[in-house]
């Protein structure tokens, strides 16, 4: 069952969204907060930007992290083409019969970034690590400290007999941008 804006807020009463913003609209900003079915979170100052680092590929199982530049700052640009690495602001705690799915918010689809986060699996916590794409033929502007994304919380109708914390998950309590382990 999709949970709606209560139990959204009474959860994040007891720590699942750290912090938490009540109100989504915003003038001039790119919204983020509760809404009617899903919570809007917010993207950190901290990214790394994806840059040709001379290997003639990239290797999931033997990642080298001279392929991303380091960047902190309120707005950061996607070359065309490329992709970031960058961290929700907010830290999440999911319950043991939940699992959140991510969606991109509409205003960054529509110029041609597509987000990309991996679900929030039961009894995960820390800071969500986002990808953000940019697949149009110019470079991009992304937003610290404004929405990214949209998370929707599922509730399960049973308990799951082992939770990404009872497997010793290796991206459990990640804080910052955690690249990719093996």
């Amino acid at each position: 069952m999709v949970k709606n804006d209560r139990w959204i807020r009474e959860m994040a009463r007891k720590g699942m969204i750290e912090p938490f913003s009540e109100n989504q609209k915003r003038d001039g900003v790119v919204s983020y907060g509760v809404s009617s079915y899903g919570y809007d979170m917010r993207i950190g100052e901290d990214f790394r930007i994806f840059s040709d680092s001379g290997s003639p590929f990239v290797d999931p199982k033997k990642f080298d992290p001279a392929c991303f530049t380091e960047f902190r700052g309120e707005v950061c640009v996607i070359p065309p083409h490329s992709f970031v690495l960058a961290m929700s602001l907010e830290y999440f705690r999911i319950p043991r019969d939940v699992l959140a799915l991510c969606l991109g918010k509409s205003t960054y689809a529509r110029c041609g970034l597509v987000v990309n986060v991996t679900p929030l699996e039961p009894e995960w916590e820390g800071h969500v690590t986002i990808e953000i794409s940019n697949t149009a033929p110019v470079a991009a502007r992304i937003y610290a400290n404004e929405g990214i994304a949209q998370l929707i919380f599922i509730q399960a109708a049973e308990i799951c007999d082992i939770s990404y914390k009872d497997k010793a998950g290796k991206y459990q309590a990640q804080k910052g941008i955690t690249l990719p382990k093996i």
